[in-house]
């Protein structure tokens, strides 16, 4: 279950809602005015695999197997 709190409750009791997310793993939503505006959640790191982040990088591979040349390089022009 995810907590709503308005912005002046979260302002007078911020450092609890942290403790709360921090046990409970759950988010806690601000609101202004009825309306959600910000949410704090427990921190998650994302990680990627190396193939899916060089995953869509290679445009075009006509010949693999062809010797490469100094001239070949765009990066040392």
């Amino acid at each position: 279950m995810i907590t709503q709190v308005s912005k002046s409750q979260f302002k007078a009791k911020a450092l609890e809602f942290f403790r709360q997310v921090e046990a409970s793993g759950e988010s806690v939503v601000v609101t202004d005015r009825g309306q959600p505006k910000l949410e704090v959640r427990p921190y998650k790191p994302y990680t990627r695999s190396p193939l899916d982040v060089l995953r869509g990088s290679v445009l075009r591979f006509d010949n693999p197997t062809a010797p490469v040349a100094e001239d070949d390089w765009e990066a040392l022009q």
